[in-house]
């Protein structure tokens, strides 16, 4: 997510078809009435309004990113220094908080290591990537990749997010330094780069994704391409295998559940209207999508995409995801107003 300054400003969340509203993404709920449902086909949900809003002791800034631990407790990290990492429970409980040296906090993944699990932290701000146990002790430091050669100082260096093999290998995206995508063994030895402008590949900026390993073959690097609205697929030597065209999206992550992929996008024309609000799509297995959660229904001609849009104006940047055991999404957004993130529960 880019950090240029983005006019915020107080607003009411308009309601798509009920006249309910909320303030703040779900701030104060209008007389008990239901929120819109949002999405198509199997894929409808419904937010939940007031979740996870907080007291002033627990601010937040931007909310970057989100994921769920074994035992169902979800994470939440935002930029603001009095607590970089809130730990919620399903309803929206304070369960605790912790982090106060994450400036430029962006990326958040969570990790099974044996028979604990981990989270690693990218910082824009710091260009380092960190592993920090549950409770937040770091555990290991990762600085700018010196030893390639293609950086001059760890100031071009701003690691967007990581992404992680089952073996413990993990791979770095520099989305907002020089581009290049490294990979790491898990003690933190830098194995091999690719990406940046050579290749024949321009400024492409890779913001997040995932490593698909569903398939019979080999792993794949699944690629956020953000303002290029695609998604690339790519061996985990860096090799093209397909680009996927989204237009009028922005893909900053995804997110694999069973057959299908989630998709936040921050906006439909973003960074041309910087006031535009963003949804949420879901793929199925062909790459082909199916829902569009807050977005117009997806249309195709001649097995052509057609562009998409957003519908109504409930979400406001969303910038991850996570899709929780019961099938419940929760969503933090990006510079959306210093508002707590959405909770979406399954609508039948």
């Amino acid at each position: 997510m880019s950090l240029h300054q983005i006019h915020r400003r107080d607003f009411l969340y308009q309601s798509l078809l009920s006249g309910a509203c909320a303030l703040g993404a779900g701030r104060v709920a209008a007389k008990e009435q239901p929120l819109p449902v949002l999405g198509q086909g199997a894929f409808r949900y419904r937010p939940v309004a007031g979740w996870g809003v907080l007291d002033e002791k627990t601010p937040v800034k931007n909310c970057s990113a989100m994921v769920v631990d074994a035992q169902g407790r979800i994470y939440l990290l935002t930029d603001h220094l009095a607590n970089n990492v809130i730990v919620y429970d399903k309803d929206g409980k304070l369960l605790k908080k912790w982090g106060t040296r994450f400036p430029g906090a962006h990326g958040l993944e969570i990790v099974k290591e044996d028979d604990r699990e981990v989270l690693f932290i990218t910082d824009l701000n710091l260009h380092r990537v960190f592993k920090t146990t549950l409770d937040g002790e770091i555990l290991m430091e990762l600085t700018y990749p010196k030893s390639t050669g293609k950086y001059a100082s760890e100031k071009e260096y701003r690691p967007a997010w990581t992404l992680h093999l089952p073996d413990g290998d993990f791979f770095v995206l520099d989305g907002y330094g020089k581009d290049y995508i490294m990979r790491y063994n898990r003690d933190g030895k830098l194995l091999h780069y690719f990406g940046g402008p050579e290749g024949g590949i321009a400024h492409w900026g890779p913001h997040g994704g995932v490593i698909d390993t569903r398939g019979p073959g080999d792993p794949e690097l699944v690629i956020a391409m953000s303002d290029q609205q695609t998604i690339k697929r790519l061996t985990l030597e860096g090799k093209l295998i397909e680009e996927v065209s989204l237009p009028g999206s922005n893909p900053r992550m995804i997110q694999i559940v069973g057959e299908h992929m989630f998709v936040p996008h921050l906006a439909d024309n973003w960074p041309k209207d910087r006031d535009s609000r963003g949804y949420i799509s879901v793929l199925d297995r062909d790459y082909k999508i199916i829902s569009n959660i807050g977005g117009t229904p997806p249309q195709y001609m001649d097995g052509k995409l057609q562009p998409m849009q957003q519908q109504g104006s409930f979400f406001r940047h969303p910038h991850d995801l996570v899709v929780a055991a019961d099938g419940a999404i929760y969503v933090p957004q990006f510079a959306s107003g210093n508002t707590y993130p959405v909770k979406l529960a399954p609508h039948s």
